[in-house]
């Protein structure tokens, strides 16, 4: 008989830390937790998978809350010794948008309404560079 409680005892730990593990889980924060709107318009990859990933994208935005920008980009996948740059913008683009893998990756008429840029390089460091092709 007490081989049945030891039996039930493990068992009731093991599906408590399983049920532990799933409501973690289910409850981490993702870009929908933000206070801000954020679409993606763009995005580009290349095809690269024995070398440096590098993602970049373009996220319309109609404020201009840094932490925010900042908080969407740490939520964005990120690859080890891979490049993300994510290119804000505050009007809403109609026509299809090109991005391209090599610099400055947004054409002109995008580069005169970015707000920002944030970046994330192969070691991890992040920088958020306001306005960075000119002040609106």
């Amino acid at each position: 008989m007490k081989r049945n409680y030891l039996f039930y005892a493990i068992l009731l730990v093991v599906i408590g830390v399983i049920a532990w593990v799933i409501a973690d889980t289910v409850s981490m924060p993702g870009v929908g937790d933000l206070h801000g709107q954020y679409e993606e318009l763009a995005f580009e990859r290349n095809e690269n998978n024995t070398g440096p990933v590098v993602r970049i994208y373009l996220v319309y935005t109609p404020e201009t809350d840094w932490e925010e920008m900042e908080a969407y980009g740490n939520f964005m996948p990120h690859t080890k010794y891979g490049i993300t740059r994510i290119f804000f913008v505050n009007e809403r683009l109609d026509k299809k948008i090109e991005l391209a893998l090599d610099e400055p990756h947004i054409s002109e008429d995008i580069q005169k309404i970015c707000i920002g840029r944030y970046d994330k390089s192969p070691m991890g460091q992040v920088s958020l560079r306001k306005f960075p092709f000119g002040e609106l």
